[in-house]
């Protein structure tokens, strides 16, 4: 058998004994599974191939369903996929065939296969065995569109049974620890994964009619920068020096500004040392982008239009369910200074958010600030984060930002104590952030200088001193505007998804522990 064949691997060294445990027999090995192991035995004694190198195929399911026209004479197909379902009537079965585009029954008949292909399905074939059928297609008196099978090979077998095909894949832990029985048994889930990857897609195609230039940075930063987060630390053993996991493209971005890419993203993972929960994965996917020669209200109107045509093409509508909400991405999208937010939600006045009295107002809201010698400006943010982000449901812009919060952003030319930035938030969630990129190389050495000095006071968010970035700005960075759009929680709110883990397809977990 099997595992004979692998303790031979063993003994020969071919499989070091560190690797042994990966292919030991499971302790939870059913009965289901011997049997398909025992199968696959048979078959390989018969001379047959459980898992041969390939067979061609020349459609898909859907295209099949889509072409066929009853005044027609029908084409041979070669389809193969997976078997989700198999009904045995005596010289007769149906089978439910599922690929990559949906499912499609397939008409197995003895007298046309021949006895040798049918009794081969009928001992060797089980549910989730990935099998290659040729046929022509006919409609039953049902009404089903369906393969008449003439030949059908195995191609990849199943030693696993699948889920409980009536009620599919339901357990929360197998779903992300094991996403492929997700989609093989969920469609709705699949469909939620194919609805991201168009919202990918639209967004290039955005970007490209707006002649942008995709690029790629660097993952691995010797100084972590770009937001306020902590980082993952790994070691380069060669240079014998500590790197960090990017936790944002945007340095590296803006110096392509410098050298002249005046319009430019990046579509890619983000990495920062932080919890996980329902809005936040540990490793995430961002788009970020610059455009020269323009500001950040021109960045959130260009920003309202790619949404509003991202949620047309994904759900043909404007109105996105989202829970037990509906987001209206017809209507304008709101704007709302930061204070004024603060004081709406919150039911606070503007003397309350004196500076002399801010203390004793984020103490009457139950809160505590974590850090000593802080601006009135970061106390007004900490406010927002705790007590309004999560009310602000619809699609709404916020503006004003404090910006002692905004080290890289601009100062508004009407206003040196706010940030020319906004961030748009949606059912609670902050979606975007962006802001006319600081090009003043002096007042940028300045803020970072101030960034260490907070560090130092215990804010492990906050930035470092990156020198070479300053140096770069020393070149001449020309007056920009940048953003940044999480892409997982875009998709967690076009696909109504109330769990960020249920639009990224294999999400952080923790180890899972051996018995």
């Amino acid at each position: 058998m099997y595992w004979n064949h692998i303790s031979e691997l063993l003994s020969s060294g071919i499989i070091m004994e560190k690797e042994k445990k990966v292919f030991e027999v499971p302790t939870d090995v059913t009965n289901e599974h011997e049997v398909r192991m025992h199968k696959v035995k048979t078959l390989r004694e018969q001379g047959i191939e459980p898992w041969p190198y390939r067979e061609e195929v020349n459609t898909t399911s859907a295209a099949i369903i889509n072409e066929f026209a009853e005044d027609k004479e029908s084409p041979e197909y070669a389809v193969a996929g997976r078997v989700m379902t198999i009904r045995l009537h005596g010289k007769t079965a149906f089978v439910n065939l599922q690929d990559r585009t949906g499912q499609i029954q397939v008409y197995i008949r003895k007298d046309l296969v021949g006895e040798k292909d049918f009794e081969f399905f009928e001992k060797f074939i089980d549910m989730g065995d990935i099998v290659w059928f040729q046929g022509k297609v006919f409609k039953t008196k049902t009404g089903e569109i369906t393969i008449k099978a003439d030949k059908l090979k195995l191609v990849s077998k199943c030693l696993r049974p699948l889920p409980e095909k009536f009620h599919g894949l339901a357990d929360i832990e197998t779903i992300y620890r094991q996403r492929y029985l997700d989609l093989i048994s969920n469609p709705e889930s699949k469909e939620r994964f194919l609805k991201r990857s168009t919202i990918v897609k639209t967004m290039r195609d955005v970007f490209a009619d707006n002649d942008f230039v995709e690029v790629e940075t660097p993952i691995l930063h010797p100084i972590p920068g770009g937001a306020a987060a902590r980082p993952f630390v790994t070691h380069h053993n060669v240079l014998d020096e500590d790197l960090y996991l990017r936790i944002a493209p945007e340095l590296y971005l803006k110096r392509l500004v410098v050298g002249g890419f005046e319009r430019v993203y990046e579509i890619g993972r983000n990495f920062r040392n932080e919890g996980v929960s329902t809005k936040h994965n540990p490793e995430f996917t961002m788009v970020e982008f610059y455009v020269a020669y323009h500001d950040y209200k021109w960045m959130m109107d260009f920003i309202e239009n790619m949404l509003k045509t991202i949620a047309e093409k994904v759900n043909d509508s404007m109105q996105v369910p989202y829970g037990d909400k509906v987001i209206d991405f017809g209507k304008p999208f709101a704007r709302l200074e930061m204070r004024d937010a603060v004081k709406q939600y919150v039911g606070v006045t503007d003397e309350d958010l004196d500076p002399k009295n801010i203390d004793k107002t984020i103490k009457k809201q139950g809160l505590e600030f974590p850090f000593k010698n802080a601006s009135a400006g970061q106390k007004l943010y900490f406010l927002f984060e705790e007590l309004v982000e999560s009310k602000l449901e619809q699609p709404t812009y916020i503006i004003g930002f404090p910006v002692e919060v905004s080290p890289l952003a601009k100062r508004d030319p009407q206003d040196s104590s706010i940030a020319a930035r906004f961030e748009l938030f949606m059912a609670g969630m902050e979606l975007a952030n962006g802001f006319n990129e600081l090009n003043d190389p002096l007042d940028q050495a300045a803020r970072f200088r101030e960034q260490v000095e907070m560090k130092k006071a215990g804010d492990e968010e906050a930035h470092y001193y990156d020198a070479d970035y300053v140096l770069a700005l020393e070149h001449g960075l020309p007056p920009t505007v940048g953003a940044g759009i999480g892409i997982d929680r875009l998709s967690m709110l076009i696909t109504n998804t109330t769990s960020i883990r249920d639009v990224i397809l294999f999400p952080t977990l923790k180890h899972k522990k051996e018995d």
